[in-house]
Formats: C-alpha cells, structure tokens, sequence
C-alpha cells in the first residue's frame, strides 16, 4: 500500500495561511503541522498532551488550532505543532457507509 498525500490551505487568527502538502493517515486522529509551517500563520500552544506512536512510543507535543481547508470541504480544527523533523500529517477516518475518508476532527462546511 503506497501513502498518500493531500494539499490544503491551513489559516492561524490573524488570518495569515499557507499552502501545506499532507500525508494522509488513517490511523490519526489530530493532524500535525510542521514546525516552519505553523509559525508562518502565527498559531501558539494552547494545551500540552501525550501521544502513542504506532510502536508504542509515547511522545508529547503541543496543541493548537486553525482553519483548513481541502478539496473536500473546510472547518476548524485542533492541530498537533510539529517539532524539528516532524512531516505534516492530515488525520483521516474512514466512512463506513461510503467507504470515504473524511478529515478527523474536521467540521466540513
């Protein structure tokens, strides 16, 4: 099975966004953004939680929130802030009656 990945717009409040090229994955439910990336629209820590990494592996990272916007709709969203050498994830869950992806924690308008 190959990855694949997905552009989007991601906004901070001031209302600064960037482009950002996600690697979907299935298997998460917040996505993550790059360090460069959520600097760049000026989002800030809003809260600190622990993660599990598919080996078990627990890590913590900071949590903020923004505005995304996909092919497929757009909504607000709570965002893992990425730390040096982290890759944008976009967390995806399946629709089971659709046999779609749909962005998690994603309120599509």
């Amino acid at each position: 099975m190959g990855l694949t990945y997905i552009e989007g717009v991601v906004t901070g409040p001031t209302g600064a966004s960037r482009t950002v090229r996600f690697m979907v994955d299935s298997g998460a439910k917040y996505s993550l953004l790059p360090l460069a990336d959520w600097r760049a629209i000026g989002l800030a820590p809003k809260r600190r939680l622990t993660f599990a990494l598919a080996d078990g592996t627990l890590i913590e990272r900071d949590v903020s929130e923004c505005h995304i916007a996909l092919p497929e709709g757009d909504g607000h969203t709570p965002v893992i802030l990425g730390e040096a050498g982290d890759e944008a994830l976009l967390g995806v869950v399946l629709n089971p009656f659709n046999r779609t992806l749909q962005p998690a924690r994603l309120l599509l308008a």
